[in-house]
């Protein structure tokens, strides 16, 4: 059998079996180099190697995450939830719930989004944010699905499209490996070619938000904590703003999320907002819940080196070619469905482009897709899974916020929904993509 198939479903079956992620990319790379005809040296050495590819993105995450843990001690998270939940509040009669429930779900939307690009803090305002706003939910029968589904698309939808904060990585990854495969392209090109693909996570939000969740649902009001109002330095909060925006130059500037994460958290240091003999424990603190991540992209990264070095992926796509001839629409949604099977597994979209690019590239040129429409392939799927994925940190972060008290399944009220809103139209709008770009 084939090097890279072998080393896929390794990787796919232990990650199903909830193996770690890493501990999974490493067998399957073990199995995928030995069955290419690669020694159990050859492997290790070329799957260390290829770790220094993706050491400046998991440093990026790195920052980030300290960045994240910055800007929470300012108080500007606590801020926007105080805000939220005191305009609620005053609207929140109930011959007015339509206004309310249509605030609550606009501000989790907006909250979500900013999360990605404009204040890159990813998943960590949901615990925040989240659970002072289940006592309202429950009064105006806000069906939690419907919370889950906004929150996922909050978190995907902006880094697939928008090449800032986390999306900056996104299309860095992108077009970096696909340079790796053999194909380059203007990163500039990347957000042209997920538009359409990006439309059909705007659909998938309609149709949760107007048909599936817009009927009412009751959940029992449990008491976990109460709803306190926050005091908050002026100065710290103007330094917060002042901290996103130079890290946002920063990274414009310098073409760099590194730079510009470690601008914001100079600025923060310098406002005061954290004390210096605390700085290293916050910092590290923040390192940690995106470390993860970056662990995941390393042994990605040498995952991918591996299964190269076989030369089983020219046989592979020579192969596959023969069998699907000249049909480029067969070759196109057989391309995202393995994307779909690959990322639920591994759980990162991150994660999954050197991989996905390896084998889609030579296969898009081998069929005679533009450059655009193997962007847009490799990209959705890629994407394709993030939302759905039981290991995901786009459906994690969702439970945790909306389980605090017990009463919300990760699986059937935050995967399942979301897979079937999300990946469905993706699939759907990405194929259409690789047909007419």
């Amino acid at each position: 059998m084939n090097a890279v198939i072998i080393a896929v479903l390794v990787m796919l079956i232990l990650s199903l079996l909830r193996v770690n992620v890493v501990f999974a990319l490493i067998g399957g790379a073990l199995l995928g180099g030995l069955s290419g005809g690669l020694s159990i040296t050859t492997t290790i050495d070329v799957f260390s190697n290829g770790l220094g590819g993706s050491a400046e993105v998991a440093l990026s995450y790195a920052l980030l995450g300290g960045f994240a843990i910055a800007i929470s001690k300012t108080g500007l998270p606590n801020l926007m939830v105080d805000k939220v939940l005191k305009t609620i509040g005053k609207e929140g009669e109930t011959r007015k719930k339509t206004l309310s429930k249509a605030l609550i779900i606009f501000s989790i939307l907006i909250m979500a989004i900013f999360s990605q690009n404009v204040i890159p803090i990813h998943i960590a305002f949901i615990p925040i944010l989240i659970p002072p706003m289940l006592h309202m939910m429950n009064e105006l029968m806000i069906d939690r699905r419907l919370i889950a589904s906004v929150l996922t698309f909050g978190l995907t939808a902006p880094y697939i499209l928008l090449p800032a904060g986390f999306g900056k990585i996104f299309h860095e990854i992108i077009a970096e490996n696909m340079a790796n495969s053999g194909l380059v392209i203007q990163i500039s090109d990347i957000p042209k070619a997920m538009l359409l693909p990006t439309g059909g996570l705007v659909i998938g939000l309609l149709i949760a938000i107007f048909i599936s969740y817009r009927k009412p649902k009751n959940y029992q009001t449990i008491e976990m904590t109460k709803n306190e109002q926050h005091s908050y330095s002026k100065l710290a909060i103007i330094f917060a703003l002042i901290a996103i925006a130079a890290a946002l130059t920063v990274q414009l500037l310098l073409d760099s999320m590194i730079f510009g994460a470690l601008a914001g958290i100079i600025v923060i240091y310098l406002s005061g907002a954290i004390k210096w003999k605390e700085a290293d424990s916050l910092l590290t603190e923040g390192m940690k819940m995106m470390a993860f991540i970056g662990f995941v992209m390393l042994a990605a990264f040498g995952f991918a080196d591996v299964i190269k070095e076989t030369g089983d992926v020219e046989v592979l796509v020579q192969q596959v070619s023969g069998i699907i001839g000249g049909n480029k629409a067969l070759a196109a949604i057989l391309m995202l469905f393995v994307g779909l099977l690959v990322t639920m597994g591994i759980g990162s979209s991150f994660s999954t482009i050197p991989i996905i690019a390896t084998i889609f590239v030579p296969l898009s040129l081998e069929l005679g897709f533009s450059p655009m429409a193997t962007i847009a392939l490799v990209g959705t799927a890629a994407a394709l899974g993030d939302a759905g994925s039981p290991a995901s940190d786009s459906t994690l972060g969702p439970t945790a916020g909306l389980n605090v008290d017990g009463q919300h399944n990760h699986i059937w009220d935050t995967c399942v929904p979301t897979f079937l809103h999300y990946n469905i139209p993706l699939i759907l709008f990405g194929w259409l993509a690789a047909m007419i770009l």
